[in-house]
Protein backbone atom coordinates (compact mmCIF):
# COMPACT_ATOMS: atom_id res chain seq x y z
CA UNK A 1 0.00 0.00 0.00
CA UNK A 2 1.33 3.45 -0.95
CA UNK A 3 1.76 6.10 1.73
CA UNK A 4 0.15 9.53 1.33
CA UNK A 5 3.57 10.99 0.60
CA UNK A 6 4.20 8.43 -2.13
CA UNK A 7 0.79 9.10 -3.64
CA UNK A 8 1.44 12.84 -3.67
CA UNK A 9 4.86 12.37 -5.28
CA UNK A 10 3.41 10.24 -8.06
CA UNK A 11 0.26 12.22 -8.79
CA UNK A 12 0.99 15.73 -7.58
CA UNK A 13 -2.29 15.65 -5.69
CA UNK A 14 -3.01 15.79 -1.98
CA UNK A 15 -4.95 12.76 -0.67
CA UNK A 16 -8.67 13.43 -0.33
CA UNK A 17 -8.86 13.13 3.45
CA UNK A 18 -7.83 16.00 5.71
CA UNK A 19 -5.39 15.53 8.55
CA UNK A 20 -7.76 17.59 10.75
CA UNK A 21 -10.94 15.54 10.78
CA UNK A 22 -11.98 17.35 13.97
CA UNK A 23 -11.46 20.94 14.96
CA UNK A 24 -12.07 24.28 13.26
CA UNK A 25 -12.63 24.61 9.53
CA UNK A 26 -10.48 26.81 7.30
CA UNK A 27 -10.99 28.88 4.16
CA UNK A 28 -8.29 30.71 2.19
CA UNK A 29 -8.35 33.94 0.17
CA UNK A 30 -5.41 34.27 -2.22
CA UNK A 31 -4.80 37.88 -3.26
CA UNK A 32 -3.64 39.35 -6.56
CA UNK A 33 -0.18 40.72 -7.28
CA UNK A 34 1.23 39.18 -10.44
CA UNK A 35 4.56 37.44 -9.92
CA UNK A 36 4.48 38.44 -6.26
CA UNK A 37 1.73 35.85 -5.93
CA UNK A 38 4.28 33.06 -6.34
CA UNK A 39 4.59 33.47 -2.56
CA UNK A 40 1.17 31.78 -2.31
CA UNK A 41 2.97 28.51 -2.99
CA UNK A 42 4.39 28.63 0.54
CA UNK A 43 0.88 28.99 1.94
CA UNK A 44 -0.35 25.90 0.09
CA UNK A 45 2.72 23.91 1.15
CA UNK A 46 2.23 24.89 4.79
CA UNK A 47 -1.43 23.91 4.81
CA UNK A 48 -0.44 20.56 3.30
CA UNK A 49 2.18 20.07 6.00
CA UNK A 50 -0.41 20.78 8.69
CA UNK A 51 -2.96 18.47 7.11
CA UNK A 52 -5.40 21.31 6.57
CA UNK A 53 -7.78 21.08 3.62
CA UNK A 54 -9.82 24.29 3.21
CA UNK A 55 -13.57 24.02 2.89
CA UNK A 56 -13.62 27.00 0.51
CA UNK A 57 -11.14 29.08 -1.51
CA UNK A 58 -11.35 32.50 -3.13
CA UNK A 59 -8.81 34.17 -5.36
CA UNK A 60 -8.07 37.26 -7.38
CA UNK A 61 -5.73 37.43 -10.39
CA UNK A 62 -2.64 35.28 -9.63
CA UNK A 63 -4.49 34.25 -6.48
CA UNK A 64 -7.26 32.81 -8.64
CA UNK A 65 -4.68 30.68 -10.48
CA UNK A 66 -3.05 29.45 -7.27
CA UNK A 67 -6.47 28.87 -5.74
CA UNK A 68 -7.51 26.80 -8.75
CA UNK A 69 -4.43 24.63 -8.33
CA UNK A 70 -5.19 23.97 -4.69
CA UNK A 71 -8.91 23.50 -5.37
CA UNK A 72 -8.01 20.93 -8.03
CA UNK A 73 -6.20 18.92 -5.37
CA UNK A 74 -2.65 19.74 -6.43
CA UNK A 75 -0.14 19.69 -3.60
CA UNK A 76 1.96 22.70 -2.69
CA UNK A 77 5.11 20.71 -3.50
CA UNK A 78 3.81 19.89 -6.97
CA UNK A 79 2.89 23.53 -7.66
CA UNK A 80 6.31 24.60 -6.31
CA UNK A 81 8.21 22.20 -8.57
CA UNK A 82 6.01 22.89 -11.60
CA UNK A 83 6.46 26.66 -11.25
CA UNK A 84 10.23 26.36 -10.94
CA UNK A 85 10.48 23.92 -13.85
CA UNK A 86 8.54 26.27 -16.13
CA UNK A 87 9.40 29.79 -14.99
CA UNK A 88 13.05 29.45 -13.96
CA UNK A 89 14.08 28.63 -17.53
CA UNK A 90 13.77 31.49 -20.06
CA UNK A 91 13.87 29.05 -22.98
CA UNK A 92 10.87 27.16 -21.58
CA UNK A 93 8.97 30.41 -21.04
CA UNK A 94 9.79 31.53 -24.59
CA UNK A 95 8.61 28.21 -26.00
CA UNK A 96 5.30 28.41 -24.16
CA UNK A 97 4.82 32.06 -25.13
CA UNK A 98 5.38 31.06 -28.75
CA UNK A 99 2.65 28.42 -28.45
CA UNK A 100 0.37 31.13 -27.02
CA UNK A 101 0.93 33.48 -29.97
CA UNK A 102 -2.11 34.85 -31.83
CA UNK A 103 -3.67 32.45 -34.27
CA UNK A 104 -3.58 35.05 -37.02
CA UNK A 105 -2.32 38.53 -37.80
CA UNK A 106 -5.92 39.71 -37.81
CA UNK A 107 -6.40 38.45 -34.27
CA UNK A 108 -3.24 40.25 -33.20
CA UNK A 109 -4.35 43.67 -34.35
CA UNK A 110 -8.15 43.43 -34.05
CA UNK A 111 -8.88 46.45 -31.93
CA UNK A 112 -6.27 45.75 -29.25
CA UNK A 113 -2.92 46.72 -30.70
CA UNK A 114 0.31 44.78 -30.54
CA UNK A 115 1.00 45.07 -26.83
CA UNK A 116 -1.98 43.27 -25.31
CA UNK A 117 -1.63 39.50 -25.00
CA UNK A 118 -4.44 36.97 -25.06
CA UNK A 119 -4.40 35.83 -21.43
CA UNK A 120 -6.59 32.80 -22.12
CA UNK A 121 -4.09 31.43 -24.64
CA UNK A 122 -1.23 32.10 -22.24
CA UNK A 123 -2.96 30.27 -19.40
CA UNK A 124 -3.66 27.33 -21.69
CA UNK A 125 0.05 27.17 -22.40
CA UNK A 126 1.28 27.61 -18.82
CA UNK A 127 -1.25 26.03 -16.45
CA UNK A 128 -0.69 22.44 -15.25
CA UNK A 129 -2.69 19.87 -17.23
CA UNK A 130 -4.39 18.70 -14.03
CA UNK A 131 -6.48 21.88 -13.83
CA UNK A 132 -10.01 20.75 -14.84
CA UNK A 133 -12.28 22.33 -17.41
CA UNK A 134 -15.05 23.42 -15.04
CA UNK A 135 -15.57 24.72 -11.51
CA UNK A 136 -17.80 21.73 -10.83
CA UNK A 137 -14.86 19.32 -11.27
CA UNK A 138 -12.79 20.98 -8.54
CA UNK A 139 -12.35 19.18 -5.21
CA UNK A 140 -12.79 22.37 -3.15
CA UNK A 141 -15.36 25.13 -3.90
CA UNK A 142 -13.64 28.08 -5.59
CA UNK A 143 -14.75 31.66 -6.19
CA UNK A 144 -12.68 33.99 -8.35
CA UNK A 145 -13.12 37.71 -8.84
CA UNK A 146 -13.07 39.74 -12.02
CA UNK A 147 -13.95 43.38 -12.66
CA UNK A 148 -16.79 44.35 -14.98
CA UNK A 149 -15.16 47.25 -16.82
CA UNK A 150 -18.29 49.05 -17.97
CA UNK A 151 -20.47 48.27 -14.93
CA UNK A 152 -17.62 49.43 -12.67
CA UNK A 153 -18.16 46.53 -10.29
CA UNK A 154 -16.86 43.23 -9.06
CA UNK A 155 -18.05 40.01 -10.64
CA UNK A 156 -17.72 36.71 -8.78
CA UNK A 157 -17.28 33.61 -10.95
CA UNK A 158 -17.86 30.15 -9.48
CA UNK A 159 -19.72 28.08 -12.05
CA UNK A 160 -19.18 26.70 -15.53
CA UNK A 161 -15.99 26.90 -17.59
CA UNK A 162 -12.94 27.50 -15.41
CA UNK A 163 -10.34 28.77 -17.89
CA UNK A 164 -12.27 31.87 -19.05
CA UNK A 165 -12.93 32.78 -15.41
CA UNK A 166 -9.25 32.49 -14.50
CA UNK A 167 -8.33 34.49 -17.60
CA UNK A 168 -10.77 37.26 -16.69
CA UNK A 169 -9.45 37.40 -13.13
CA UNK A 170 -5.86 37.71 -14.39
CA UNK A 171 -6.49 40.14 -17.28
CA UNK A 172 -4.24 43.01 -16.15
CA UNK A 173 -5.23 46.12 -18.17
CA UNK A 174 -2.70 47.26 -20.78
CA UNK A 175 -0.90 43.91 -20.49
CA UNK A 176 -3.70 41.48 -21.38
CA UNK A 177 -6.77 42.09 -23.48
CA UNK A 178 -10.13 42.02 -21.66
CA UNK A 179 -12.22 38.86 -21.55
CA UNK A 180 -15.73 38.85 -23.01
CA UNK A 181 -18.06 36.84 -20.78
CA UNK A 182 -21.86 36.70 -21.10
CA UNK A 183 -21.90 40.10 -22.79
CA UNK A 184 -19.65 41.68 -20.18
CA UNK A 185 -16.13 43.06 -20.59
CA UNK A 186 -14.04 41.68 -17.73
CA UNK A 187 -10.59 42.68 -16.51
CA UNK A 188 -8.29 41.94 -13.56
CA UNK A 189 -10.16 41.01 -10.38
CA UNK A 190 -7.56 42.79 -8.27
CA UNK A 191 -8.89 46.16 -9.41
CA UNK A 192 -12.16 45.69 -7.53
CA UNK A 193 -11.19 43.16 -4.84
CA UNK A 194 -7.44 42.56 -4.39
CA UNK A 195 -7.81 40.04 -1.52
CA UNK A 196 -11.34 38.57 -1.61
CA UNK A 197 -11.59 37.37 1.99
CA UNK A 198 -15.07 38.89 2.25
CA UNK A 199 -16.37 36.18 -0.09
CA UNK A 200 -15.49 33.61 2.58
CA UNK A 201 -17.25 35.27 5.49
CA UNK A 202 -19.24 32.66 7.46
CA UNK A 203 -17.88 29.88 5.24
CA UNK A 204 -15.37 28.62 7.83
CA UNK A 205 -14.28 29.06 11.43
CA UNK A 206 -10.94 30.51 10.37
CA UNK A 207 -10.43 32.57 7.20
CA UNK A 208 -6.84 33.02 6.04
CA UNK A 209 -6.18 36.02 3.76
CA UNK A 210 -2.90 36.48 1.91
CA UNK A 211 -2.06 39.95 0.57
CA UNK A 212 0.68 40.00 -2.09
CA UNK A 213 -0.17 43.38 -3.61
CA UNK A 214 2.95 44.96 -2.11
CA UNK A 215 3.77 48.66 -2.14
CA UNK A 216 6.01 50.87 -4.32
CA UNK A 217 9.65 50.73 -3.22
CA UNK A 218 12.24 53.46 -3.78
CA UNK A 219 15.21 52.07 -5.71
CA UNK A 220 17.08 55.31 -6.34
CA UNK A 221 16.55 55.00 -10.08
CA UNK A 222 14.37 57.05 -12.38
CA UNK A 223 10.71 56.06 -12.36
CA UNK A 224 9.41 54.99 -15.75
CA UNK A 225 5.82 55.48 -16.87
CA UNK A 226 5.26 51.75 -16.32
CA UNK A 227 6.67 52.00 -12.77
CA UNK A 228 4.31 54.88 -12.05
CA UNK A 229 1.28 53.08 -13.48
CA UNK A 230 1.93 49.83 -11.61
CA UNK A 231 2.83 51.65 -8.40
CA UNK A 232 -0.36 53.69 -8.59
CA UNK A 233 -2.31 50.44 -8.97
CA UNK A 234 -0.64 49.09 -5.82
CA UNK A 235 -1.60 52.20 -3.85
CA UNK A 236 -5.18 51.97 -5.11
CA UNK A 237 -5.47 48.29 -4.23
CA UNK A 238 -4.00 48.80 -0.76
CA UNK A 239 -6.59 51.53 -0.19
CA UNK A 240 -9.35 49.08 -1.12
CA UNK A 241 -7.94 46.48 1.27
CA UNK A 242 -7.73 49.04 4.09
CA UNK A 243 -11.38 50.02 3.59
CA UNK A 244 -12.46 46.37 3.61
CA UNK A 245 -10.54 45.74 6.84
CA UNK A 246 -12.46 48.56 8.51
CA UNK A 247 -15.69 46.65 7.84
CA UNK A 248 -14.53 43.13 8.71
CA UNK A 249 -11.29 41.27 9.29
CA UNK A 250 -10.30 37.69 8.51
CA UNK A 251 -9.04 35.64 11.43
CA UNK A 252 -5.59 35.53 9.81
CA UNK A 253 -4.09 38.06 7.40
CA UNK A 254 -0.50 37.77 6.22
CA UNK A 255 1.59 39.95 3.94
CA UNK A 256 4.66 38.15 2.56
CA UNK A 257 7.64 40.44 1.88
CA UNK A 258 7.11 40.87 -1.85
CA UNK A 259 7.29 44.62 -2.46
CA UNK A 260 10.68 44.59 -4.16
CA UNK A 261 9.33 42.39 -6.96
CA UNK A 262 7.41 43.72 -9.94
CA UNK A 263 4.13 42.38 -11.22
CA UNK A 264 5.71 40.61 -14.23
CA UNK A 265 8.84 39.26 -12.48
CA UNK A 266 7.87 35.64 -13.12
CA UNK A 267 11.37 34.73 -14.30
CA UNK A 268 12.54 35.58 -10.76
CA UNK A 269 10.55 32.67 -9.34
CA UNK A 270 13.56 31.38 -7.38
CA UNK A 271 14.13 34.78 -5.75
CA UNK A 272 10.47 35.30 -4.91
CA UNK A 273 10.26 31.88 -3.27
CA UNK A 274 13.53 32.18 -1.36
CA UNK A 275 12.76 35.66 -0.04
CA UNK A 276 9.24 34.83 1.13
CA UNK A 277 9.82 31.43 2.75
CA UNK A 278 9.52 32.98 6.23
CA UNK A 279 5.77 33.27 5.67
CA UNK A 280 5.52 29.53 6.32
CA UNK A 281 6.49 29.94 9.98
CA UNK A 282 4.33 33.06 10.23
CA UNK A 283 1.34 31.07 9.01
CA UNK A 284 1.96 28.17 11.39
CA UNK A 285 2.14 30.55 14.36
CA UNK A 286 -0.96 32.43 13.22
CA UNK A 287 -2.92 29.19 12.83
CA UNK A 288 -1.93 28.02 16.32
CA UNK A 289 -3.12 31.32 17.77
CA UNK A 290 -6.36 31.33 15.74
CA UNK A 291 -7.21 27.74 16.70
CA UNK A 292 -6.62 28.59 20.36
CA UNK A 293 -9.00 31.57 20.09
CA UNK A 294 -11.67 29.41 18.47
CA UNK A 295 -11.36 26.74 21.15
CA UNK A 296 -11.59 29.33 23.94
CA UNK A 297 -14.71 30.86 22.38
CA UNK A 298 -16.28 27.41 22.04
Amino acid sequence: MKTAAETETETGKVPQHSGKSAGPTFAVAFGGGGARGLAHIHIIETLDELGIKPVAISGSSIGALMGAGMAAGLSGRYIHDYSRDVLAHPSEVASRMWRARPGSFGEMVAGVGFTQFNVERILQSFLPPEIPATFEELQIPLQVTATDFFAHSQMVLDKGALLPALAASAAIPAVFRPIKHEGRTLVDGGISNPVPFDLLENRADIVIAIDVVGTPVATGGKLTSVDLMLGANQIMMQSIIALKLQRSRPQIMLRPRVSRFRVLDFLKVEHVLSETVSVKDELKQAIDAAVERVEIND
